[in-house]
């Protein structure tokens, strides 16, 4: 029934695109606030994130173009993992995808630790984060200086400053299954996971409230 429900509402949300910047370089050139709030709507309650580009301008920058861009709109929380993180951040509208991957973020330091409720942007070697995000649950200190092929750590551009509870109630029964599928949504849409995971939590909207 949860997946009928999502799967509804995705088709009414398509349609909604009214207002979003178009999508071409001067984009890329968009300036995050030093400090601004995005609230995220989804299926299970609201949360607030606040980001500091302070602590990653680079990250933050890029955030802000996905949020005004509406890229986060409809994502599926493919990712959740007890005590650990949850993640985000694969579109189901191809032509965004398209767009967004062939822009990668140049890599940049860790300031501030992993701590419960921080964000970062997923990686894996150099260069590699583009629009996946995720979320820790709980302190993660290791993430500081993770390694992999020679760049060091996950690195967070803000917090979780209010709805933490529902961040953590985000449906996690899959844990990291959905992780094996999730680049078919790229190309097929979220109804393709749906099929295989239909009790994944929607990210119905995210948009910028300062």
């Amino acid at each position: 029934m949860k997946s009928l429900l999502i799967g509804a509402f995705i088709m009414i949300a398509s349609l909604l695109t009214f207002g979003q910047p178009k999508l071409d370089a001067a984009l890329l050139k968009l300036k995050a606030p030093e400090t601004f709030k995005a609230e995220f709507i989804t299926s299970a309650g609201n949360f607030t994130i606040e980001v500091y580009r302070s602590w990653a301008p680079v990250a933050a920058d890029r955030f802000y173009q996905l949020i005004k861009t509406g890229y986060y709109n409809n994502c599926l929380v493919f990712r959740a993992v007890k005590n650990n993180l949850v993640q985000f951040g694969v579109s189901p509208d191809k032509i965004k995808n398209i767009f967004w991957q062939k822009h990668y973020l140049q890599d940049e330091p860790v300031v501030t630790s992993n701590t419960d409720s921080t964000i970062c942007f997923a990686r894996g070697g150099p260069a590699t984060r583009k629009t996946s995000v995720f979320i820790n649950l709980k302190n993660n200190p290791t993430y500081d200086t993770a390694t992999i092929s020679g760049v060091k750590g996950f690195v967070p551009f803000g917090k979780v400053i209010s709805g933490m509870d529902v961040v953590r109630k985000l449906n996690n029964e899959y844990g990291n299954d959905p992780m094996q599928y999730v680049d078919s949504v790229y190309f097929k849409g979220n109804m393709y996971l749906l099929k295989k995971y239909p009790n994944l939590d929607l990210i119905k909207e995210a948009r910028v409230i300062q």
